[in-house]
């Protein structure tokens, strides 16, 4: 069975679509592909962090000046975010999409990797609403997230549970 993959392009077609205007991200191996196509792009202004958990606050002080950022972190980041997700994102009622690479994540098989294991349950916990992008079909699944971040007033996850492939 082929491997599923999503394209760079199909997802920034969704964040233009959105009026995302900053991704606030960590670099990391799986968003590699993504980087390039973002840095090309004249439309987005990408913030690097240093650690995950600043990532809400940088997010939090572009929506309180009028921009629309999204925030762009691997699942073991969300776990380091977990205070600032809790007080930041969800305490202050922020709309705002986290997008998430849902490393060690498989449809098939046994999930070994515990970051795989633990991060629907962390997202239960915390009451977090998300949906799972796996290839180009579901990207539509972004634009569904944004929806409900801002009728929500909350922040709500993508996963992406797919490698990126090259644009």
């Amino acid at each position: 069975m082929p491997e599923l993959e999503i394209a760079p392009r199909a997802i920034l077609e969704q964040l233009h679509a959105n009026g995302v205007t900053h991704v606030v991200w960590l670099p990391d191996s799986e968003t590699s592909f993504l980087y390039d196509e973002m840095s090309a792009d004249s439309e987005l202004e990408l913030v690097q962090v240093a650690r995950e958990g600043e990532s809400i606050g940088v997010a939090l002080g572009l929506w309180v000046g009028g921009k629309k950022p999204v925030v762009l972190i691997q699942n073991t980041g969300l776990f380091e975010s977990g205070d600032s997700v809790r007080s930041l994102a969800i305490d202050s009622q922020l709309p705002i999409v986290i997008m998430i690479g849902y490393r060690g994540w498989t449809r098939h098989g046994v999930t070994r990797d515990s970051a795989a294991r633990f991060t629907e349950p962390i997202l239960h916990a915390w009451g977090l609403e998300y949906y799972l992008v796996e290839s180009d079909q579901d990207v539509d699944r972004i634009s569904l997230c944004f929806e409900r971040a801002e009728s929500s007033r909350r922040p709500v996850v993508c996963l992406f549970g797919a490698e990126w492939m090259p644009g």
